[in-house]
C-alpha cells in the first residue's frame, strides 16, 4: 500500500513541475489499474476532465404557471444556499412583460420566487417565447473573510502531492488553487471551517460517473464554500442542510472519481458572477511536499 501510494505521489509531483504531462493507464490480468508517465503495451492515455457535475438542475429550475392569458415565471431554489440566476427571453411573440435585458438576481436558499409576469398583448391568442436560464451556486456579493484553515483530516502527517496551479489537474477555474493531500483510504475527513452542508455525493464506487467522485460541499458564513472530494463510497455521514462546526466528521478519504491515487482534494470556491472559481487559501500550519513522505501512525 505504501509503495503504491508513494508512486502516485511522485507522479503527481512530477506533473506539477512540467508544462504538461501525459499519463498512461493500464490494467493487468488481475484487474489492477496502474498509472505511469511511460507508455506500455495496451496502455491508454488518461485524460483528466476538469469539471464537477453536481446536477443542480434537479434543485434549481424554472416553474412556469400558466393561467388564462398570462404566464407567471417562477424560479425555484431547493438548495440550502443562495443561487444567482439570469433569465432572458427570445422568440417573443404576442407577449407583454418580457424584459429586453436579462433578469439577473440572487435567490435565497430554499425559495420559490416569481421573476416575471408575461401577458398576452392580443387576448385569445397564445403566448410564444423561449426562456434562456442560467444559474450559479452562491451569492457573488460581499467579500471573503481572512481565514487560515486547520487541516481537514485526522492522522498523518501527510504530504502535498499537487498544489495551486498544478499542471496535472489544477489548471481550471474551479480547481486552480486546490490542494491534493496523499493519504490512505479511510482517513477521517473533518470540516476545516464551519457552515452549512449544501451538496453531497456518496454512492460512487471507483471511477463512477463524476470526476469529483464522492464529495461534501460546505457553505461558509462569508459566502465561500469548502469542497472535499474523492471520498470513500458510503462514508459521507452528513446531510444537506446540516450545520457543521470546525472538526465535525464529514466522511472518510477515498479514491473515487477522476483520481489517480488515494488522496483528498480540498478546494475553496466562491461565485464571482454566474460562475464558481477557486480562491487562494492557506492552512494554519505548513504541509510538507514529497519526497519527505511519511504515513505516521493512525
Amino acid at each position: 500500500m505504501l509503495a503504491r501510494l508513494l508512486f502516485f505521489c511522485g507522479l503527481f509531483m512530477a506533473s506539477t513541475s512540467a508544462v504538461a504531462m501525459t499519463i498512461y493507464k493500464s490494467t493487468d490480468a488481475n484487474g489492477v489499474v496502474s498509472y505511469s508517465d511511460r507508455p506500455s503495451k495496451g496502455a491508454q492515455v488518461f485524460v483528466f476532465r476538469d469539471r464537477m457535475d453536481e446536477h443542480l438542475e434537479r434543485q434549481v429550475h424554472l416553474d412556469i404557471r400558466k393561467q388564462k392569458g398570462a404566464d407567471s415565471v417562477f424560479v425555484r431554489n431547493d438548495l440550502f444556499a443562495p443561487v444567482e440566476i439570469e433569465l432572458s427571453f427570445s422568440g417573443v411573440k404576442n407577449v407583454s412583460g418580457a424584459p429586453r435585458q436579462p433578469i439577473r438576481r440572487v435567490l435565497p436558499a430554499r425559495s420559490n420566487l416569481r421573476v416575471a409576469l408575461l401577458t398576452a398583448t392580443q387576448a385569445g391568442k397564445p403566448l410564444a417565447y423561449t426562456p434562456k436560464f442560467r444559474y450559479s451556486l452562491g451569492d457573488p456579493s460581499g467579500a471573503s473573510l481572512a481565514y487560515r484553515y486547520p487541516f481537514p483530516w485526522r492522522g498523518g502527517p501527510f504530504r502535498l502531492t499537487q498544489g495551486a496551479n498544478g499542471q496535472y489537474s489544477h489548471f481550471g477555474a474551479k480547481s486552480r488553487y486546490a490542494m491534493d493531500i496523499a493519504m490512505p483510504e479511510g482517513t477521517p475527513i473533518i470540516a476545516a471551517r464551519g457552515g452549512v452542508v449544501v451538496k453531497t455525493e456518496n454512492s460512487q464506487n471507483g471511477r463512477g460517473t463524476d470526476p469529483s467522485g464522492n464529495f461534501v460541499r460546505v457553505l461558509h458564513d462569508d459566502g465561500t464554500m469548502g469542497v472535499y472530494l474523492h471520498l470513500k463510497q458510503g462514508s459521507v455521514n452528513v446531510r444537506e442542510g446540516q450545520r457543521v462546526g470546525v472538526g465535525s466528521a464529514l466522511a472518510l478519504s477515498g479514491n473515487t472519481g477522476n483520481s489517480s491515487g488515494p488522496h483528498l482534494h480540498f478546494v475553496v470556491q466562491r461565485n464571482t458572477g454566474l460562475g464558481l472559481v477557486s480562491i487562494p487559501y492557506q492552512f494554519r500550519q505548513p504541509v510538507g511536499a514529497l519526497p519527505n513522505f511519511a504515513l505516521g501512525k493512525q
